[in-house]
């Protein structure tokens, strides 16, 4: 144990003599995660307020054919345009989002006390054009509630007779569920920070040391080389969890300025320490993993190439669950990355984690953690390791 310590002093020693490495390590990624994610927030809060709230120019084609439609709609903040010579092109060419138009069979069929037709134009492949085109929608759908209540009332009808079933929605959805929504983008962002947290230190601890050709007298010690390679690791994870622990935190200082932004997002100090001992496993996966696929690489070069592929893994299981949302199963808290991502997600929804999931996770976190570890001590007693070339 004592080789141990001296070795993961001495690496963390090298390291922090390194101060702009460590500066980039420690601060950019803390800094620059919750300043990214407060300023999408704000500018799609501020994006979504000014859409709903400003007037809506709306081009309309055929307004002729319903003038009392055209008149009610531009007293409900709504700015009737003419219709464009290409509708079609000027909505590719995102020039307009919404067209609005009405064809010449909408006067026979509104005096007829039939549907009137009338065409909503966007594309809907467009983002920015999903507010106008809701607000268009919700518009016209109250016309027609508010003009068929009107038909039924002038024939002697109650408006309600059409209405066979009244659907009414109710919510169950808690403030912590909707925040951890709002967040759910925090667990990729975790799991990446802890998995490459003690990337540098790796690297450089192993292929670094081989490409100095200062590897070999290490192993020459009279100390294990499983030690050795253990005090390496110790030491990567020591580095790792602290920047998880200065990116946390950072995130809890940036939320706390959140309101001010308009934002409505919270961590607390228990779903910080619970995110803490979640991602414990992840920085050692990560870091075992790194060490057997640096210490097979002859120079820091090489070794950096690899890590362009392993920073998709954790990128998968958010990709995953995007396209294809799954329930909570036990088996989920077993399989790497998505065990994180599905435990981060349920402690910022404030959700309560079962003693069996707990046990899943840690018991094969820890586990894989493990036989990477050992994996990376067999490797270090190959004879070729210590050979630069």
């Amino acid at each position: 144990m004592n080789a141990m310590i001296a070795v993961m002093k001495k690496e963390l020693l090298d390291l922090f003599r390194d101060r702009k490495t460590v500066a980039i390590s420690l601060l950019m990624g803390p800094l620059l995660f919750p300043a990214l994610i407060l300023g999408l927030g704000k500018l799609a809060s501020n994006r979504v307020s000014t859409q709903l709230e400003k007037p809506l120019e709306l081009p309309v084609i055929g307004a002729e054919h319903a003038p009392n439609l055209v008149h009610w709609l531009s007293g409900r903040n709504v700015v009737i345009k003419p219709a464009p010579a290409n509708p079609e092109g000027e909505i590719a060419a995102q020039n307009i989002e919404v067209i609005l138009m009405i064809p010449a069979e909408y006067a026979d069929k509104w005096r007829g006390s039939e549907p009137a037709p009338v065409e909503i134009w966007h594309d809907s492949s467009r983002d920015d054009a999903r507010i106008p085109v809701e607000r268009v929608s919700g518009l016209l759908e109250n016309y027609s509630q508010s003009t068929g209540a009107l038909r039924l009332l002038s024939r002697g009808i109650s408006p309600t007779a059409a209405q066979a079933v009244r659907v009414e929605r109710k919510d169950l959805a808690t403030a912590e569920s909707r925040i951890g929504q709002a967040l759910a983008f925090l667990p990729y962002m975790l799991i990446l920070s802890g998995f490459i947290g003690g990337a540098y230190l790796v690297i450089d601890a192993t292929a670094g040391e081989r490409e100095r050709q200062s590897l070999e007298p290490l192993l020459a010690t009279p100390a294990a080389r499983g030690l050795i390679m253990s005090g390496k690791i110790l030491a990567a994870c020591v580095f790792g969890m602290l920047t998880l622990l200065l990116t946390l935190l950072s995130f809890k200082a940036a939320f706390m300025l959140a309101p001010s932004l308009g934002i409505k997002l919270s961590l607390s100090w228990l779903q910080i320490a619970q995110m803490l001992l979640v991602l414990v496993p992840i920085v050692l996966i990560g870091t075992g993993l790194l060490t057997v696929i640096a210490a097979g690489a002859k120079s820091v070069k090489e070794a950096q190439s690899y890590m362009s592929i392993l920073m998709m893994l954790p990128i998968l299981p958010t990709i995953i669950l995007m396209v294809n949302p799954m329930k909570n199963a036990l088996w989920q808290f077993a399989v790497p990355f998505l065990a994180q991502n599905q435990m981060i997600l349920k402690i910022v929804r404030s959700e309560t984690i079962g003693t069996a999931e707990w046990g899943v996770y840690l018991a094969c976190g820890f586990g894989m953690g493990a036989v990477l570890w050992w994996i990376a001590a067999r490797r270090y007693h190959n004879e070729k390791l210590a050979v630069s070339a």
